[in-house]
């Protein structure tokens, strides 16, 4: 008697074999596709990506990882990054923010994202070019307001695209959160896909829109690294 594998597939899998599917085809995601991505990431939770929401920090702040082998969410003390996947056509991971803390106005240069806030409370604010001037050594222009206001958990998760949606958006935590990314494709310096900050000069005789001006890296941002601690992913690394 033959017998058939029932295992079920953890949601981190799900997203990765439905983002290698929709990402590495030729052709530009429809529609119908985005919104497939979307609700498998309204789908997922913090612990099914290894964070536990509710864990308290009770050894050294440079050790976000609690004893049961969870980031801790309330122990990050920094941005934290947690890597999941990478390759060339799109990248996941989690960004956790500590209360308080801010990720500056930033933009996603031919990207789509998809960013799902898994818990806590965050204060976005985001804008798309109405008109753009790049003169080679700092890009500034015309944007319009997309978004400007709080998002709590749940929520749906949100898709931006490489002219509209609010791709250049901040961050700005009103209470420990943390936040699901899908990027396609990465960010990458040698490809033309650099993240570039701005800051942002509203404009009050035109409500809702904004001058937008190239910056530095900001120098008090600080992002650290953490590992990722949730079900293995299988990729197609994996199995060549």
């Amino acid at each position: 008697m033959e017998m058939v594998c029932t295992m079920e597939r953890s949601k981190i899998q799900v997203i990765y074999d439905a983002c290698n599917a929709v990402f590495s085809q030729k052709e530009l995601p429809t529609f119908q596709q985005i919104q497939w991505l979307r609700n498998l990431l309204d789908k997922t939770k913090a612990i099914d990506l290894g964070i536990d929401e509710f864990g308290f920090c009770e050894s050294p702040p440079s050790s976000p990882t609690s004893v049961e082998g969870l980031i801790r969410g309330q122990g990050v003390c920094n941005i934290t990054y947690i890597h999941i996947h990478e390759c060339d056509n799109f990248s996941i991971g989690v960004f956790c923010f500590p209360a308080g803390a801010i990720f500056p106005l930033h933009d996603h240069p031919r990207m789509t994202v998809l960013s799902k806030l898994l818990y806590g409370s965050v204060y976005v604010k985001a804008y798309d070019w109405v008109k753009v001037v790049n003169s080679g050594c700092q890009t500034y222009g015309l944007a319009g307001s997309v978004v400007d206001g709080i998002l709590k958990a749940p929520c749906e998760a949100s898709v931006l695209f490489p002219g509209s949606g609010g791709n250049i958006h901040s961050f700005a935590a009103l209470t420990p959160c943390a936040i699901l990314d899908v990027l396609s494709p990465p960010y990458s310096e040698e490809l033309g896909r650099p993240s570039t900050y701005f800051s942002d000069f509203p404009i009050p005789s035109l409500p809702g829109y904004a001058i937008l001006e190239e910056k530095d890296l900001p120098d008090d941002l600080v992002v650290i690294g953490a590992p990722y601690l949730g079900p293995r992913i299988v990729t197609q690394d994996n199995l060549s």
